[in-house]
């Protein structure tokens, strides 16, 4: 069966856009943002995708400086190479090429990417989606338009993967995803790090 995994939050320990927003944006020009996103999502009346680019638009430094800033800060959660190795997982982000590629470069990996680019304009970022598609199950643009074909199992952590989640075969989840899906009744294995997937899938 075919592995697909999250990125941020997944393979990261932390979210790697979130760092780079609190770093590089001001806070009494994010927080503002992010609050008034963050209710509108929780309350059904914009999209997750509306929320990265509302944040995003706050953004106005140079791409090689956020990057250079990520690949310091960022850290992987332990098991990641192993997992790539034995399974070759496909990582489906709504983060960027930009911001996840250097970080495989960091840690030695090659792996497959499906994720979202990004036009670093001095005026406030850009994001260039995977795809532009509204999901028939969800109902907003998600990552289902990227999933292989055939069944999988998922590894993801937050909001957004939700929809993958519920096309899976088997899941591995935790924290927002975990609480999402014993909402729903769906079952689910937790994991702490990459190291227990790969146990399970082993």
């Amino acid at each position: 069966m075919q592995l697909v995994i999250d990125w941020d939050g997944t393979v990261t320990e932390s979210d790697t856009l979130l760092l780079a927003l609190q770093h590089f944006v001001p806070a009494a020009v994010l927080e503002p943002v992010t609050e008034r996103v963050d209710a509108a999502l929780a309350a059904g009346k914009i999209t997750l995708r509306e929320v990265m680019a509302a944040e995003f638009r706050t953004l106005t430094a140079p791409l090689d400086a956020v990057v250079a800033f990520i690949v310091e800060h960022a850290r992987v959660r332990p098991g990641f190479a192993e997992l790539v190795r034995r399974f070759d997982p496909l990582i489906v982000s709504t983060s960027f090429h930009e911001t996840i590629e250097p970080i495989l470069a960091r840690e030695g990996v090659t792996a497959r990417v499906r994720a979202s680019r990004v036009d670093a304009d001095p005026d406030g970022w850009r994001i260039r989606w995977i795809s532009d598609e509204d999901c028939t199950i969800c109902g907003e643009p998600c990552k289902r338009s990227a999933l292989p074909h055939g069944a999988f199992t998922y590894v993801g952590d937050g909001y957004s993967d939700r929809c993958a989640a519920r096309a899976a075969e088997r899941v591995f989840a935790r924290d927002g995803l975990a609480v999402y899906l014993d909402r729903l009744g769906v079952a689910y294995e937790p994991y702490r790090d990459l190291r227990d997937v790969e146990a399970a899938l082993s």
